[in-house]
């Protein structure tokens, strides 16, 4: 299991109702989005981290590894907006306002960012996969997401064990034992993944599957107060940000 998801499984709000946890995150992602980056991305930002820090009680570390990723791409997405191709100058020189559309576009995808990690921290998949039936997702699609789901964590733990295998068998000390290395991993991951399905397909078919997987679901009811409270929220940030507009140069 991946770390993000055994912390959403060990989550303080892992009985909440999934659609909580999506409105609070998902209207943060929107926030972050559609206001203007400056202040409002920082403001979201912040809220967000003190909302995953703080009632969500996700560990700090836990997010940084989880959030250090999709870092990344933001900066690697930012870093083109320094420059411009073309001018009187040079054929590349730097953009007269590149550092400012680089530092909003670095606040809106980190906040946004942040959001949907709010909700993958706190949110397991196999308790919103079995919801989305009753969202109107056919179940067959939403079957094959739980299956794939499932195999997708065995398959890591395989890879994992004949990478351990390969690097105790010296298969990792030279750039070409490497090569040689991932190609029979690739191969190996391969033939595992058929024979996974298959053994999974004749397992099914032994219990008498009839078209629908039937998982057992948490039970858990919306909660209209957590619903309120984070509308509250969300208009606050809205209002705050158009004041602090107006406000701030």
């Amino acid at each position: 299991m991946l770390p993000i998801d055994a912390a959403a499984h060990s989550s303080r709000w892992r009985r909440r109702h999934p659609l909580d946890k999506a409105v609070l995150g998902f209207g943060l992602t929107l926030c972050a989005v559609c206001l203007p980056p400056w202040p409002g991305a920082l403001l979201v930002a912040a809220t967000t981290l003190t909302v995953l820090l703080g009632p969500a009680g996700v560990p700090p570390r836990q997010l940084w590894r989880a959030f250090r990723i999709p870092l990344g791409f933001c900066v690697t997405g930012a870093v083109p907006l320094l420059f411009q191709v073309g001018g009187p100058g040079s054929f590349v020189a730097l953009a007269p306002d590149g550092p400012v559309h680089a530092g909003e576009l670095l606040l809106r995808t980190s906040a946004a960012s942040l959001g949907v990690l709010l909700f993958a921290f706190t949110t397991p998949v196999s308790d919103v996969l079995p919801r989305l039936v009753g969202a109107g997702v056919p179940a067959p699609v939403v079957d094959v997401a739980l299956v794939m789901y499932r195999i997708s964590f065995l398959l890591l733990d395989a890879v994992s064990r004949i990478r351990q295998a390969q690097a105790a068998r010296l298969g990792l000390t030279t750039r070409a034992a490497t090569w040689r290395s991932l190609a029979g991993l690739g191969a190996t991951a391969f033939v595992r993944a058929f024979d996974r399905a298959q053994r999974l397909q004749t397992g099914l078919a032994g219990r008498g599957y009839d078209g629908t997987l039937r998982v057992l679901v948490p039970q858990a009811a919306v909660s209209r107060r957590f619903l309120a409270a984070t509308a509250a929220l969300l208009t606050g940030l809205v209002a705050l940000t158009l004041v602090l507009e107006r406000s701030l140069p």
